[in-house]
């Protein structure tokens, strides 16, 4: 039996491979505790331990306790027996509880559609009144409280759709609207963290960048590093 729980921990505290490291902390840490690697009133291995196996900073594995903590998964204790634990009681099912075919379906449209307007964008000779209305949305997100979910999220959209629009592709426009309204109805069923609003608008910056300068490759690997990150947070949550 400790054989197999030194086996599971060990595939699920494998080094991070994105480069969406906190998200795919956050996701680690939640999937070790679904899993039962880590089970309710467990202690997780030590911060510098844990750190070193998942591949990242001790910095960036705070914040992802940190984050996963405030969602009522992992509290701290202080103390010569103190540390990370699991909490004894667990939250309930998210408000939307989706099966895996319905996420996993949702992202993958997603993915498709996103990366895809992100190149076309970038690959398009984009007239001043479009450049202009792409850094518009971009300072609108950027602007926003990320502790008013509601508005991050109505902002955000605003910057996805504004990328599809910039395509020339009403049809497209129209199937990335749909596909952001399902991928919304799943984020509001999980926290808004701060770290990661932070490196979303960063990756935003980045996406809108290189639509601008006429990169239609470093737009959909921007794009696509962009998607994965939530796609992680949507996994773990979900």
């Amino acid at each position: 039996m400790a054989a197999t729980v030194r086996s599971a921990s060990a595939a699920v505290f494998r080094p991070v491979r994105t480069r969406n490291a906190f998200e795919e902390t956050v996701e680690r840490l939640l999937q070790a505790i679904r899993l039962g690697v880590a089970g309710p009133g467990e202690r997780l291995p030590a911060e510098r331990e844990l750190a070193g196996r998942l591949g990242v900073s001790r910095v960036t594995l705070r914040e992802a306790i940190r984050a996963v903590a405030d969602a009522g998964y992992l509290e701290s204790r202080r103390g010569r027996y103190g540390g990370t634990f699991v909490a004894e009681t667990l939250p309930g099912p998210p408000r939307h509880d989706p099966s895996d075919v319905d996420l996993e379906d949702a992202l993958t449209l997603r993915r498709v559609l996103e990366t895809g307007a992100a190149e076309t964008a970038a690959a398009r000779s984009l007239a001043p009144a479009e450049r202009q209305h792409l850094m518009a949305a971009l300072t609108e997100v950027d602007g926003v409280d990320p502790a008013s979910a509601p508005e991050y999220r109505r902002r955000d959209s605003r910057l996805h759709l504004a990328i599809a629009e910039v395509t020339a592709a009403p049809s497209l426009t129209t199937a990335v609207a749909e596909v952001r309204t399902r991928v919304n109805e799943l984020l509001d069923a999980i926290p808004l963290l701060a770290t990661n609003i932070e490196h979303s608008n960063a990756q935003h910056r980045a996406i809108v960048a290189a639509i601008l300068a006429g990169d239609p490759v470093a737009a959909r690997t921007a794009m696509d590093e962009h998607l994965e990150g939530t796609a992680a947070l949507l996994r773990a949550f979900l």
